[in-house]
């Protein structure tokens, strides 16, 4: 495929969402003035209009035009920092990496598993959290969580064939459910350890995950539906809910909400909304956007 074909696939199908999640952070945007962010009642509406257009190209807002005063490079729609690592991974493999045969491919992966370690080892956190500011502590961080998953992936794909795995739903959730459950490793004396931890599960256990679900075989009318369906809500929901989670927390901020008896019922129905709006914006803008795509432009 030509870099222009792999563009003209990828790209389109991801912006209409992009833009829609943006819409959606500018309209929840003076809904979330509160202690928690104190800087929102101060912004005037054409730097809000400002940032979501920026938003739209994924090109990063550098701290003047930080709306939120939280740093992010995209204050709209904070998971937009994501994307935007993504679609230079893209461009990456778009370029250069697609021509790599499996050795050099292989020898990538490994240095950026390495440098992987090497910075969950070595940071003050002891962990891999961050990338979503503009600043090069954040950068490398950004990097850093993207390099190795993406190229594992595509090295994952081209040596290693699904095979025949079953009940590989069930060990699959067994092993996000002890992996994802495990307390902090080590203390604050010892963040090294909880970094190697962390390094350590992102390079071995993650890519078994990967293969098992690959392997697995959905039986059952209900089955396939749920997974249908929540592989189908998986980017609408990832994509537009942080405007909610924007606004409930400001709403917990300004109430000083303390007990979950208070913050349980409100937060149970941003869940049930995040999941709602979804699939609302799934099958009402995402699927009648890409399927003119496709008409325009060819495989969107």
């Amino acid at each position: 495929m030509t870099p222009q074909g792999f563009f003209q696939r990828r790209l389109p199908r991801l912006q209409p969402l992009l833009i829609l999640g943006l819409i959606v952070g500018a309209i929840f945007f003076y809904f979330q003035d509160s202690p928690a962010f104190p800087m929102v009642h101060t912004i005037p509406v054409w730097k809000t209009l400002l940032v979501m257009l920026i938003g739209c190209t994924l090109i990063p807002v550098p701290l003047s035009l930080d709306i939120r005063g939280w740093g992010e490079m995209h204050p709209l729609d904070g998971p937009g920092w994501s994307l935007f690592f993504e679609y230079i991974a893209n461009i990456l493999y778009a370029l250069f990496v697609r021509r790599f045969s499996k050795t050099l491919l292989t020898i990538l992966v490994i240095i950026c598993g390495i440098a992987l370690i090497q910075y969950t080892v070595t940071s003050q956190t002891g962990d891999v959290v961050g990338g979503w500011s503009l600043d090069p502590l954040q950068l490398r961080i950004g990097f850093t969580r993207m390099m190795y998953p993406f190229f594992a992936g595509l090295l994952l794909r081209r040596v290693v064939k699904a095979g025949d795995v079953k009940n590989a739903f069930f060990w699959c959730t067994l092993l996000l459910i002890i992996f994802f459950a495990m307390p902090r490793i080590g203390g604050a004396k010892n963040l090294w350890m909880n970094g190697l931890y962390e390094s350590l599960t992102i390079i071995f256990v993650f890519p078994v995950i990967v293969y098992l679900g690959a392997s697995g075989t959905l039986v059952g009318r209900f089955a396939t539906k749920s997974c249908k369906f929540l592989g189908e809500i998986s980017y609408p929901l990832y994509i537009t809910h942080y405007p909610l989670i924007y606004t409930y927390w400001a709403w917990i901020a300004r109430n000083k909400v303390t007990t979950f008896q208070q913050a349980g019922p409100w937060a149970a129905l941003i869940w049930v909304s995040a999941i709602a709006l979804a699939y609302a914006y799934l099958k009402f803008y995402d699927e009648p956007v890409r399927r003119w795509l496709t008409k325009r432009f060819g495989n969107a």
